[in-house]
């Protein structure tokens, strides 16, 4: 049985149901969100990333939401993209919003996909919501069905930090994780890392990670 957690229980309810209401309905939503609060949209900032990637690579997004950083890496002309997601009015929102994009419910603890299925698997302020004591086990899943590369933005912070989460405790931590990902899978190397302050005063790191293979 997949693994359930205080956190992914709180994000299968009405909480992630009202995360979703509240955040970007669309991809001129997404990038004017992330021009306001980065200084550079988040189409600009997968360019600096992923430019130079083929186009056909598949690609997973784990905790998809409504499947817009998807959507935006389709606009790219990514072809071959799926997300997994818990919450299940996320998923529906998902096939109602741009049903050309394919996001699936699933859990993060439990990917249902081969090893080395994907070319990239990336996350974007997902690993925050994961609880110190169950990260290793989420990333692990990310780093089996990868077979070249981990990408991700998430909040950054040189020592791991619980952050409130809308009044609520234990839901959101900072930290290198670009590091814990190294220091923890061996299979990995960082090719590039870039750190982006934003208007809030937090600090989002973006990394891509290589898999080296038979390790």
């Amino acid at each position: 049985m997949p693994k359930r957690t205080k956190q992914s229980a709180f994000w299968s309810t009405t909480q992630g149901d009202e995360y979703t209401k509240r955040n970007p309905q669309s991809v001129k939503e997404l990038d004017n969100l992330y021009k306001n609060q980065y200084g550079a949209t988040r189409l600009k900032m997968n360019q600096d990333f992923l430019g130079n990637f083929k186009k056909d690579i598949k690609i997973l997004e784990v905790g998809a939401n409504i499947g817009l950083q998807l959507e935006l890496l389709n606009k790219m002309g990514f072809t071959n993209l799926i997300g997994i997601e818990v919450n299940n009015f996320a998923v529906r929102e998902a096939k109602r919003i741009h049903p050309s994009v394919d996001v699936i419910k699933g859990t993060a603890f439990d990917l249902p996909f081969k090893d080395n299925y994907f070319d990239l698997v990336f996350t974007s302020g997902f690993l925050i919501h994961i609880a110190p004591r169950d990260l290793k086990k989420a990333m692990s899943e990310i780093v089996r069905v990868s077979k070249k590369h981990v990408w991700g933005l998430e909040y950054y912070a040189d020592k791991a930090a619980d952050v409130i989460y809308r009044g609520n405790k234990g839901f959101l931590w900072k930290r290198d994780f670009a590091d814990f990902y190294i220091k923890n899978f061996p299979a990995l190397n960082l090719d590039k890392e870039k750190k982006y302050e934003m208007k809030s005063g937090n600090v989002s790191q973006m990394f891509l990670l290589n898999k080296k293979q038979n390790v």
